[in-house]
């Protein structure tokens, strides 16, 4: 086998990326060719995403990609839940954003003709607002739905845009809450929530290839060399965890703007136990499942950055974790599971309000509030993975941090401490690398399952430990 070089389109719910790589049976290189922005607009029927500008953004990324060298195929991956409404070959408005407070009207709605014990046992789903099933009820109440004729989630409506080729990626579709246990569509839940069924595309595995970029669409961006699009793990978290570098006894948190916390399990756990503990199972790359819970993340501080730059008195992050990291005694808690810090908005009054409320001092300096927001992190995290254990019967003795939070040294040393376990950081770009790695093997270049594409990334990525001791 040869190596192979391959580029993958990461969309995060802050920021995009396109990323170049070679991949080989003893080469794993990874270099950033272009990095865009990602925000949600506002305007008068909500929070929308500036999806062309994103398309646009990734296209220009692909195209200098290609131009810098050969690309054999491009894979794309993007958070959950969100999606376009199709109708003759056209989208359907502008898409939503999750952070919309539509969704939580949504899965009240749902929850009316469902409740969510049964959802959980048909989906395996945890019950929050994000998933996409709670927003296509919204709509189905506003009337866009019953135009549509076609839906296609964000990684697949841009792979679509590529090749012509509407297609379902498995692990980006079991994030709708429209899946069954057994990765068919539900049609007889859709039909009683009033969802046609119709208009979803067929279910495919990571790994299938799509086809050719179209010639138009090269054309446009400049893409040279007739690179092929794969289905990779299109759910962000897939990718990541694909390349979070586990032996048996790992669990993970891939963390970004959310923190996705848990292990991986050969087949879903819908016990009324898990259902309880709020924990989630979304398709993996082979079959495998991700047995997880989501927890805020990084949202919870850059929605404190971005409030305190629009109070007029804006903070850079590194200096802020220094003086956290400083603090001399205890600080207050909270749950950063709480709807209440859902929606954008003022996030550190929100955190004041609900100490307030429960008789815990608030913060008295912004030192004093990042290390309450980082030992609430840890403390979820810990708790999360506590009930994984017991869950699903696993023992967990290392815990890998992959993904942007895994910079933040304080955090994964909080974490540590609190399981008293190691800590592993990284790889920063997990969801990149394994985007790359099911594309690779997808081509043939490399060989194996997912134990041997993690062995690639322990033996040429760098890795920082975080005892719990220290």
């Amino acid at each position: 086998m040869s190596a192979v070089h391959v580029a993958a389109i990461d969309l995060g719910a802050t920021s995009g990326r396109v990323m170049h790589a070679e991949v080989g049976p003893d080469v794993l290189r990874l270099d950033e060719v272009a990095r865009f922005e990602n925000a949600p607009v506002r305007v008068g029927d909500g929070l929308h995403w500036s999806i062309l500008g994103l398309y646009g953004a990734a296209g220009a990324g692909l195209g200098a990609a290609t131009r810098a060298g050969r690309i054999a195929s491009v894979g794309v991956d993007s958070w959950g839940c969100d999606y376009a409404l199709l109708r003759g070959g056209a989208m359907l408005g502008i898409p939503f954003s999750y952070r919309d407070d539509r969704s939580l009207r949504g899965m009240a709605l749902v929850e009316q003709l469902v409740p969510h014990a049964e959802l959980f046992a048909r989906n395996g789903l945890q019950r929050i607002p994000l998933n996409t099933i709670n927003q296509l009820v919204m709509d189905r109440e506003s009337g866009l739905l019953a135009a549509a004729d076609g839906f296609l989630h964000v990684p697949d409506l841009f792979g679509w845009w590529l090749t012509g080729r509407q297609v379902a990626e498995r692990t980006i579709a079991s994030t709708s809450g429209m899946l069954r246990l057994d990765g068919t569509w539900d049609a007889e839940l859709l039909a009683r929530l009033g969802i046609d069924a119709g208009i979803l595309p067929d279910v495919v595995e990571p790994g299938t290839r799509l086809g050719p970029v179209l010639a138009s669409t090269a054309e446009h961006f400049g893409i040279h060399g007739d690179p092929e699009v794969v289905a990779v793990g299109s759910h962000d978290t897939a990718s990541a965890v694909v390349a979070a570098p586990m032996e048996a006894g790992g669990a993970y948190i891939s963390s970004g703007t959310w923190s996705l916390v848990g292990v991986e399990t050969p087949a879903p756990i819908v016990s009324d136990a898990a259902r309880e503990a709020g924990f989630t199972n979304e398709a993996g790359v082979d079959g495998r499942t991700r047995f997880l819970k989501n927890v805020m993340g990084m949202w919870l501080l850059s929605e404190t950055l971005r409030q305190w730059a629009a109070d007029g008195e804006p903070a850079e992050l590194q200096p802020l974790l220094d003086a956290a990291a400083a603090v001399d005694g205890d600080v207050a808690t909270f749950d950063p599971t709480d709807d209440a810090f859902y929606l954008p908005g003022d996030m550190p009054a929100r955190i004041a309000t609900w100490l307030r409320e429960r008789g815990l001092r608030v913060p008295a300096t912004r030192a004093e509030l990042v290390r309450s927001i980082l030992e609430s992190l840890a403390t979820a995290y810990a708790d999360t993975l506590r009930d994984a254990e017991r869950l699903s019967g696993q023992r967990i003795e290392r815990v890998h941090v992959v993904g942007g939070g895994s910079r933040n040294a304080l955090l994964c040393r909080l974490t540590a401490q609190r399981l008293g376990v190691p800590v592993v950081a990284g790889p920063v770009e997990a969801t990149a690398l394994g985007n790359v790695l099911v594309q690779a093997r997808a081509l043939g270049a490399i060989s194996g399952d997912l134990e041997a594409m993690r062995a690639l990334v322990r033996r040429t990525t760098p890795l920082t430990v975080h005892e719990p001791t220290a």
